[in-house]
């Protein structure tokens, strides 16, 4: 691999892989040390780990405060940058059929898991009545908003991706005219990342207190509620994610595709673990996709627009949720078309009703209203989100960073990574 040379230089090279391993990983093997100690604990406190949710809140808010610009810098920069406005179509159409095909599949295995082992079927005991809650969905204020203060704001994420865009296309379009502007958003861009970082810093005190807080507080209910559905769901769920994104990550880009993935993706799935938002994700999982080698011109699209409506981990829940109203009920869950029905249904709840803010509830609100079931099964199907929530977190952030991988893929040809790597893009 090195040239022969008269001094120990050649040695010190060959010994460096294993050091650069080791260096690559010690950030995500302080954060599990964290978490591990931060559940032991929760273990041990029980309800008096709440007391240091406060510290592991500082982190969620340190990265939600960052995420709102974040996601316009880098979308409106990475737009702004392209020469090719049909090449961002391209993105787009690919971005958008390779998000629905994935939850097509996510859905549909899911659909076997629960022939083959029926969810628990035990009725619950409803703490309160559900909330009144509204009976159509309001698709205007999904997209757009009424001021520019509010897309200052994580729960319109929709809108500022969408505003964004357009900032990035009049920037596009002007060509020389707006260079200056089209600096400042690159600027911004780069100095987003970089808070980021700095943020970062602080994971492992924020998700050690997180997970003593989840564990003390919420460790005894996931251990007597709504067994058989969390045993259907974490199995299937870890086995999406390791055998699917890599069989995902190989199609984008072989062995050397899987072995870049694996070796990239564990602080992110660790962020996503830690602080059960997608969005809060999003800041490292760009870094990932930089380090795998995804053209930023894909990534500062995909990976924002994904935390928003892609979602292959809440495609797996809605199944679940689906086939766990219809045993409660006394529906048979059978049929081509009953099938058919729940797929689609499943892939909307998981793929565009996230959209929308507290667009989980909003998912399982229309599964409840479009099979008909009385209003107090709500609640049965807000607790298996939220009982399953992790896992499928874990698989909605990661599912767009292996995306991502798979455009570049489609448009970039099989040695996208190696010319991705040669320009220096």
């Amino acid at each position: 691999m090195f040239a022969p040379r008269g001094d120990n230089k050649g040695v010190q090279k060959t010994c460096a892989p294993g050091r650069g391993v080791l260096k690559h990983y010690a950030f995500p093997l302080i954060l599990l040390g964290s978490i591990t100690l931060g559940s032991a604990s929760g273990f041990f406190l029980k309800d008096r780990a709440a007391m240091v949710k406060p510290l592991g809140d500082i982190f969620l808010n340190l990265l939600f405060t960052a995420v709102v610009p974040l996601v316009f810098f880098s979308i409106a920069s990475s737009v702004a940058a392209m020469t090719d406005l049909r090449k961002l179509g391209r993105i787009l159409l690919w971005m958008l059929l390779l998000f629905a095909a994935t939850g097509i599949l996510s859905t549909v295995l899911m659909l076997v898991g629960v022939k083959l082992f029926p969810p628990m079927t035990a009725p619950v005991a409803l703490a309160s009545a559900p909330a009144p809650v509204e009976g159509s969905v309001d698709f205007v204020g999904a997209f757009t908003v009424k001021d520019f203060s509010d897309l200052l704001s994580k729960k319109n994420m929709l809108p500022l991706i969408f505003f964004s865009m357009l900032v990035g296309l009049a920037s596009c379009s002007l060509g020389e005219k707006s260079r200056p502007f089209s600096e400042f958003l690159a600027a911004g861009s780069e100095v987003m990342v970089k808070v980021i970082g700095l943020i970062m810093l602080y994971a492992p005190v924020g998700l050690a207190a997180y997970f003593a807080y989840l564990t003390g507080v919420f460790g005894p209910q996931l251990m007597q509620s709504y067994l058989r559905a969390v045993l259907l769901y974490y199995p299937f769920s870890i086995a999406y994610f390791f055998l699917g994104f890599s069989a995902y990550a190989w199609l984008a880009g072989g062995r050397e595709g899987f072995k870049r993935f694996w070796s990239k993706i564990p602080l992110a799935s660790m962020t996503a673990l830690g602080t059960g938002s997608s969005m809060a994700t999003v800041p490292v999982n760009l870094q990932a996709a930089d380090e795998i080698g995804v053209p930023k011109e894909i990534s500062r699209i995909a990976i924002p627009v994904g935390a928003t409506i892609h979602m292959d981990g809440t495609c797996l829940s809605g199944i679940l949720k689906i086939a766990i109203l219809f045993s409660f009920y006394g529906r048979p869950f059978s049929g081509l078309a009953t099938y058919a029905t729940a797929v689609g249904v499943g892939v909307l709840s998981g793929v565009v009703m996230i959209g929308i803010p507290g667009g989980g509830f909003l998912g399982e609100l229309l599964i409840v209203t479009l099979y008909g079931f009385p209003p107090e099964s709500l609640p049965i199907i807000t607790m298996v989100g939220t009982l399953v929530d992790p896992p499928a977190t874990a698989v909605n952030a990661v599912g767009s960073n292996v995306v991502s991988m798979l455009i570049a893929r489609v448009m970039g040809g099989k040695n996208w990574m190696q010319n991705q790597q040669e320009t220096g893009a």
